[in-house]
């Protein structure tokens, strides 16, 4: 009788996300399955940050850059991107301290790093992948990016600022930039953790 194929990872790549020109930065730190693929990784940086995934994105590894295939790329006659369902973690981001670079939004221009601080054993019968730790809300979708965004920042932290009250109404009265809850990550993750 052949042997039954495991389902579980052979290694868990502890990943830090940093969202990148942010002061004070916003980051996650999240646990993944070494066979997850890019375009898994996107749909964790989603869910992390958390953005909405109405956009653009792609990953700039080396000199190879990652997405989803394009075909108007190619009528251009522009390069097409490496397909990002194809690639698993393991073979790009393979060791400590290997780097990524992940856009979304290629108007807002919101950029990631992603590196890999360690690879662990898989705890047995653990769900894979995890938030552990975090700073800071992520910003609001299309506020304008980085720059943007701290000028909202600026706005609704003093009364007196033109722009307050409507950032205030823009941003609703349950945003805080300080806020970040490991909690609510993980419940926006679990679907992938079923995949």
């Amino acid at each position: 009788m052949p042997a039954r194929k495991s389902h579980a990872p052979r290694a868990i790549y502890q990943i830090k996300i940093t969202l990148l020109h942010t002061r004070p930065p916003i980051w996650r730190r999240l646990l993944a399955p070494s066979e997850m693929n890019l375009e898994d990784l996107h749909a964790m940086v989603q869910a992390a940050m958390p953005w909405d995934g109405d956009h653009l994105h792609d990953f700039r590894i080396g000199q190879r850059r990652f997405g989803r295939p394009n075909p108007e790329h190619r009528m251009m006659g522009e390069d097409p991107d490496i397909d990002e369902g194809i690639v698993r973690l393991a073979s790009v981001l393979d060791k400590v301290g290997a780097k990524a670079r992940y856009t979304y939004d290629f108007g807002d221009d919101w950029q990631h790093e992603i590196a890999v601080e360690k690879v662990l054993a898989p705890e047995p019968g653990k769900a894979y992948p995890v938030c552990i730790d975090g700073k800071r809300a992520g910003p609001p979708e299309d506020c304008g990016g980085v720059w943007g965004y701290h000028g909202l920042l600026e706005a609704i932290a003093d009364p007196k600022h033109e722009q307050h009250g409507e950032s205030k109404d823009w941003l609703g009265d349950e945003y805080d930039p300080e806020a970040f809850s490991v909690e609510d990550v993980n419940r926006r993750l679990a679907y992938l953790q079923r995949r």
